[in-house]
């Protein structure tokens, strides 16, 4: 790593690298990513940035001990992070952050249990995401290299194997070689050389909060072993964008006990529909699955 990079880092480079940011800019997440490109924020600032974006519609509320503590830094942090953006400090940041929100944002919020409130969170994460996906390059670019990529090795620990199981599930039908990697330990590596020695080219790896110190090092392992990188991950912000090629953002729900990932799961699905996409014969194998699925009286009608 170079000394420019342990100063800083660059988060327009960051957040520009495997994502769009194309669609309607009026959004609460959208418009704190535009506030971030540009700059060259430390680790920790890096994290303030990452809470902010998570809760995008509620950090122009809150005072600098509260994003302190959503964020897991000290109060002095978020006033030096205030300070990198180019604000006298963390209340004139605020002061911008509402002058800027939409006035309907609280709008009705207020009738909404805690269920309901969950629900809108997810709502409004899959309205970014739409948003996101308006550019539709970075998801086509993943498509390709997970088309190409035989085998194709796809990770998910923890809060993301599920995500990783349903993606591994469905690429199989059209995919000839797809390896799941969602049990962590010693064997991990071993997998990925085993998949590098079979041809593999790419790794599709699932990442969410919060995010394990394992799957950071198992990314760093598998660009070292020759792997291309493309990730799915709750925020441009994550830590395992360092280690990632392509990374492709969709922001997780944190109004329950834990959190709900209805965009990274409808983001996997849209890779499917890429890959899909440049695979030339994957119409026929879904054919043939449900021809033989018709024989094995496979699912019940």
């Amino acid at each position: 790593m170079s000394a420019d990079r342990d100063a800083g880092v660059d988060v327009g480079a960051t957040s520009g690298a495997g994502h769009g940011t194309g669609g309607p800019a009026d959004s609460p997440a959208n418009r704190l990513q535009a506030l971030f490109e540009g700059h060259r924020l430390t680790p920790t600032q890096r994290r303030i940035a990452h809470s902010m974006v998570r809760r995008a519609a509620d950090v122009p509320f809150l005072s600098s001990v509260e994003l302190a503590e959503l964020a897991g830094v000290s109060q002095p942090s978020v006033t030096r992070f205030a300070v990198a953006l180019g604000f006298d400090g963390y209340p004139a940041l605020r002061r911008h952050l509402r002058e800027v929100a939409p006035a309907e944002q609280s709008a009705g919020s207020a009738s909404y249990n805690e269920y309901q409130q969950a629900v809108e969170a997810e709502i409004e994460n899959l309205r970014h995401l739409a948003e996101v996906l308006a550019d539709p390059r970075p998801v086509q670019k993943a498509g390709r290299l997970l088309a190409a990529s035989r085998p194709l090795a796809v990770l998910g620990l923890r809060a993301a194997a599920s995500q990783a199981y349903g993606f591994a599930y469905f690429a199989a039908k059209v995919h000839p070689d797809v390896r799941l990697l969602h049990e962590g330990g010693t064997m991990i590596h071993d997998r990925i050389d085993a998949a590098v020695r079979a041809g593999a080219s790419t790794l599709l790896c699932f990442a969410l909060p919060r995010h394990p110190r394992e799957v950071v090092d198992t990314l760093a392992y598998a660009k070292e072993a020759g792997l291309t990188v493309v990730t799915v991950a709750d925020s441009a912000f994550a830590p395992v964008a360092k280690v990632s090629d392509l990374l492709l953002p969709a922001a997780v729900g944190t109004g329950l006990a834990f959190d709900t990932a209805c965009a990274p799961m409808l983001l996997g699905r849209v890779l499917l529909e890429a890959m899909c996409d440049d695979l030339p014969d994957a119409q026929a194998r879904l054919e043939e699955f449900d021809a033989r699925a018709a024989v094995r009286g496979l699912f019940v009608e």
